[in-house]
């Protein structure tokens, strides 16, 4: 399973790499904000996916990570230096966030993070000083690298594509590490990781502070993309869409936000040409998907594999049954 993933991995690599002379320029533009989206939704996936935490508050992460570098940037900082300031700074937040879960689980915690979420959101939109308000930041600036203007939507792609790769890697090793089995320990049974002499208060306010860097990156990313933010797109609304990515991609699936992105970002889109229906289209769509596969759309293989076992394992039965028979 782990080769298969490397090949997918590769494979997707390179099609990214090459699709963009094909497609137009909104068709480029569009791409960078599903790669935006994926960025996040890898956070969000390591925290929910991998370690078992409930939380819908991952869009005030992303709108941090959005008005830190748009602040910064209009504070006359470099981008250069928004971006890693927002990564900290969502760390830090992610890291008290994570507090919560160490006193409640399942549905309980998913509301502390909406209360977390909706606290962000109602700074973002009535702190006009900072963040002004419901008119927002615009004019926010494509950086430069190495003397190379980002500023085209071609150029910004292969940088977002650049960032996505380079944040998948860190990912992939990290989920194969020491830490990456302490957090699917803490996903499957705490008690019995504690046990282990896994220190799972540790690794709780780990998967947050992580996770939230991730959504961090993702928000200096989309700010610059847009280059207009204001409180809209940072709701609980878009909380639950992330958490909805995460799990029609598969939870605990390293492809996953990949996938589930593409549904959530780029299926709407193919999906305007039903105009006013297209909402609606797209919400059966998922409702059908959640009923058929609990598990998400990467489960299909391991779904598969163990309805093959399972009839393996009965002819075997069988077989034993009529040889006893004989006898």
């Amino acid at each position: 399973m782990k080769k298969l993933t490397l090949i997918l991995i590769a494979a997707c690599a390179v099609l990214l790499l090459a699709a963009p002379p094909f497609l137009k320029n909104y068709g480029i533009y569009l791409l960078s904000y599903w790669l935006v989206f994926v960025i996040a939704t890898m956070g969000l996936n390591l925290t929910v996916g991998y370690a078992g935490q409930k939380s819908l508050g991952h869009a005030a992460f992303f709108g941090i990570g959005a008005y830190t570098v748009a602040i910064l940037m209009k504070a006359g900082f470099s981008f250069w230096l928004g971006l890693p300031a927002a990564a900290l700074i969502c760390f830090f937040v992610g890291i008290a966030l994570g507090f919560p879960a160490l006193r409640v689980q399942t549905i309980y915690l998913a509301f502390a993070t909406l209360g977390f979420n909706t606290a962000v959101w109602l700074v973002m939109r009535n702190e006009e000083w900072l963040t002004g308000g419901t008119f927002g930041i615009n004019n926010i600036a494509r950086p430069s690298l190495f003397g190379i203007s980002l500023e085209g939507n071609l150029a910004y792609y292969y940088f977002v594509l650049a960032t996505a790769l380079l944040l998948g890697a860190l990912q992939w090793g990290l989920l194969r590490s020491p830490w990456g089995k302490a957090f699917t320990a803490l996903r499957d049974n705490p008690i019995r990781a504690e046990s282990l002499g896994v220190n799972t208060r540790s690794y709780t306010l780990l998967s947050f502070a992580i996770g939230a860097a991730y959504a961090g990156i993702a928000g200096a990313l989309f700010a610059s993309l847009v280059q207009f933010i204001e409180p809209a797109p940072f709701t609980v609304g878009a909380s639950i869409m992330m958490y909805l990515m995460v799990v029609v991609g598969g939870p605990g699936y390293f492809l996953g936000p990949l996938l589930g992105s593409a549904v959530g970002v780029i299926l709407p889109e193919w999906l305007r040409f039903a105009q006013a229906w297209y909402l609606f289209v797209f919400g059966a769509a998922v409702v059908v998907l959640m009923i058929w596969l609990p598990d998400g759309l990467l489960s299909i293989p391991d779904r598969i594999k163990a309805k093959r076992q399972a009839r393996e394992a009965s002819a075997a039965r069988a077989a034993a049954a009529q040889q006893q028979g004989a006898r």
